[in-house]
């Protein structure tokens, strides 16, 4: 492998986002890991990739079910001994909510599981993997607008007083863009940005009687935001290519903080990532030594083309961005 290139792994590499974004990025010169919920899964999609022409040697295969949290343990394993860093972490594996309420072997509803526990759980046990000493690592969620209308009910996160399929999904992509704004704050040596893509052509978008757009089109704005000449706000939410306001909960640092450690309680069974503060990390680090600042707030704006200088002082290409206030 060359190791110049970057090197990024997408979960849910096997959906359609998460195949086209794969397959751009590929194409580009980037080398992808691309993750589905088994490895047979995994490597069929390489194959289709292969199929259309992707070198081999850019593509590598790995699978963990997220319904199963010791397989996201596992898997974290694997891609660190694997992969000495990865550049970019693209979190692209989702379900939608089951019609009926579903519960994974850890106990956690089955959508809250896959759509954010399994990201909050991988993320932290690769977080020293994250990046080079030449570029910050990058994660980028690939989130859903429904998440703005969503809540949490803190008293009943795993939905079993009040289920309902689409109320289940949309709580699960608060979730995962909270997550994201939290992770951007407690670790400023890395950006993290949320994404509204669009609504892409999908098995999800089917199951709740919707059509979209080509998958490709949508993974477009994924892939582009993959690119680390491009410059974002870390801890930003994204909806397409502007910058746009998140829900209310997501620029809370309280809330942010309580879902960090409802998350670490829910993944605890693992036993194996690193434990989080107790204590909120407003005002300065946490006991744990986590640094609390951020690097952006979620409905702020950089300037167009604006791009972070490296540590020899140099920039890489410009790169224009476009981006509103919200």
């Amino acid at each position: 492998m060359d190791h110049t290139e970057p090197t990024i792994l997408i979960t849910g590499a096997t959906g359609a986002i998460g195949f086209e974004t794969a397959r751009r990025l590929a194409e580009a010169g980037a080398h992808v890991v691309v993750h589905g919920p088994t490895l047979a899964e995994a490597s069929a999609a390489t194959g289709r990739l292969e199929d259309l022409g992707v070198d081999t040697d850019r593509l590598s295969a790995i699978g963990a079910d997220f319904a199963d949290l010791s397989a996201v343990v596992g898997m974290a394993a694997e891609v660190r001994e694997r992969f000495d860093r990865i550049d970019v972490l693209v979190h692209a594996a989702a379900v939608p909510g089951p019609d009926g309420r579903t519960l994974t072997g850890d106990g956690n509803e089955l959508a809250f599981q896959v759509n954010h526990l399994a990201s909050y759980l991988l993320t932290r046990l690769l977080i020293d993997r994250l990046g080079r000493a030449d570029a910050p690592g990058r994660v980028v969620s690939v989130s859903s607008n429904l998440h703005v209308g969503a809540n949490l009910d803190w008293a009943d996160l795993q939905r079993a007083r009040n289920y309902a399929p689409l109320p289940a999904y949309a709580q699960s992509q608060l979730a995962l863009t909270m997550f994201t704004t939290a992770l951007a704050r407690r670790h400023p040596e890395l950006d993290a940005v949320s994404l509204h893509p669009g609504l892409a052509e999908s098995p999800i978008l089917h199951h709740y009687g919707r059509v979209g757009e080509p998958a490709a089109d949508v993974a477009g704005r994924v892939a582009r935001l993959c690119d680390q000449r491009l410059d974002v706000e870390s801890g930003a939410y994204v909806d397409r290519i502007i910058l746009a306001r998140t829900a209310p909960l997501a620029a809370n640092p309280r809330a942010l903080d309580r879902l960090w450690r409802r998350a670490h309680g829910s993944s605890a069974s693992t036993r194996q990532h690193p434990p989080p503060s107790e204590a909120s990390t407003e005002g300065g680090p946490a006991p744990d030594g986590i640094p609390s600042s951020f690097r952006g707030a979620a409905g702020s704006c950089a300037r167009p083309g604006r791009l972070r200088a490296g540590p020899n002082g140099r920039r890489p290409a410009r790169i224009p961005t476009i981006c509103v206030r919200a």
